[in-house]
């Protein structure tokens, strides 16, 4: 909880500091990178470094965790904050790394407002800061103590075992533990950051979300991104176009929130394109545990001969009893229905806690159509591949 002499000043400050927020993150990124490149290597997405998308995604993390702090004081965004650490625990990230970034940060805030970052509104900042900070090097260091890790070990050389083509941009790798150890335990629906040294010599690392799983074998899926309004991926089109038996990479422990909830209330999986990924995740598991409840299977696509994992799910779907999927495919009639994903042609079971999976737009639009329906936004969870623009704000 803010103190009340800094509450007031945070509240008076707020709307100019969420105005320059951008600026802010943008010199805080410059700053910390331009002196320390080395954390370019292996640790942040140059990509998204590129595209801006990085530094919104903390502008608004930022805002909407002082907001919290204002409007609900006895409250903690914990929704927020354990995304963060989630995908903080996958790449590694330190307490240690907290007193760099705060460094830059106010560095940044420092040059961008000038005579207006007077000592007290610098102070009302610098206990913002350190609230969330410290909130997320505790869910860090429990989710650490959950994997048996201690936020230094958690890449591991994993060798490629097996590859399969899923479609034309996606494929399937099989990897195991190249030390012969057991593989991590995970929940179904979490990821792993793969890390890859580039032609450049430079180690990127990208999420992908577990698969499959058999003994100590953990398959991941894995989509090329191709040019577009946006650069072709550099690690996914590595991985799609060279991956092969006996390549080793480093892989970190799974991590994520959003997984399949224990229970027997009935689930909805919601994806469009690669989103898929995690709810094929959560149907293993269900099938595994010969789960009877109500699970409700929706997907979207461009069409059949683009929709990753396709007869693996109608398999998995048909061996559960609970279980029922409608695709969308706007490009073929080859699916349940035509055109883009409309939930008035389905019946979405009462009591249902939804799962959505897929670009922005389409879940944004989804997930209005479920809060139509009647489902209470606390029962509808998202995972976002990459940095979330979104916050479960639309």
């Amino acid at each position: 909880m803010l103190s009340e002499e800094s509450a007031a000043t945070v509240r008076a400050t707020l709307p100019v500091v969420s105005e320059h927020l951008d600026t802010i993150t943008a010199r805080f990124y410059d700053g910390m990178l331009g002196e320390h490149p080395e954390l370019l290597d292996g640790l942040f997405n140059r990509a998204n470094q590129a595209s801006g998308d990085q530094r919104r995604a903390l502008a608004a993390s930022i805002a909407g965790f002082a907001t919290t702090l204002l409007d609900n004081p006895d409250e903690r965004p914990d929704t927020l904050l354990s995304r963060i650490a989630h995908k903080h625990v996958s790449l590694g990230v330190t307490e240690d790394q907290y007193v760099i970034v705060h460094k830059y940060l106010f560095q940044g805030i420092a040059e961008t407002l000038g005579e207006a970052a007077t000592p007290e509104v610098v102070a009302a900042w610098d206990e913002v800061y350190w609230l969330m900070a410290g909130a997320l090097i505790a869910i860090e260091a429990r989710l650490y103590h959950e994997n048996g890790s201690t936020g230094h070990d958690v890449w591991r050389p994993w060798r490629v075992t097996g590859r399969a083509q899923q479609t034309p941009d996606t494929v399937s790798l099989d990897l195991e533990p190249q030390d012969g150890d057991a593989a991590p335990v995970f929940r179904a629906g979490q990821y792993v950051s793969v890390q890859v040294r580039l032609s450049d010599g430079v180690r990127q690392a990208r999420q992908y979300s577990l698969t499959g799983w058999d003994g100590r074998r953990r398959r991941i899926t894995v989509k090329r991104l191709r040019a577009g309004e946006t650069p072709a991926g550099e690690v996914s089109t590595l991985l799609h176009d060279s991956a092969s038996p006996g390549d080793t990479y480093m892989v970190s422990t799974p991590a994520g929130d959003v997984t399949v909830p224990d229970g027997d209330h009935p689930i909805v999986l919601v994806s469009a394109g690669i989103g898929c990924t995690p709810m094929v995740a959560m149907l293993h598991h269900l099938a595994e545990t010969g789960s009877t409840r109500p699970v409700l299977v929706l997907h979207a696509d461009h069409g059949p001969e683009e929709h990753p994992h396709r007869d693996e799910t109608a398999v998995l779907v048909g061996n559960l009893p609970g279980a029922t999927s409608h695709t969308w495919y706007e490009n073929s009639d080859d699916g349940d229905h035509r055109g883009f994903m409309d939930l008035s042609e389905v019946d979405v079971p009462e009591g249902a806690e939804v799962f959505l999976c897929g670009p922005l737009p389409f879940m944004s639009g989804v997930r209005s159509q479920f809060l139509d329906a009647g489902v209470p936004p606390r029962h509808i969870h998202y995972e976002v591949f990459g940095p979330d623009m979104w916050l479960g704000a639309a």
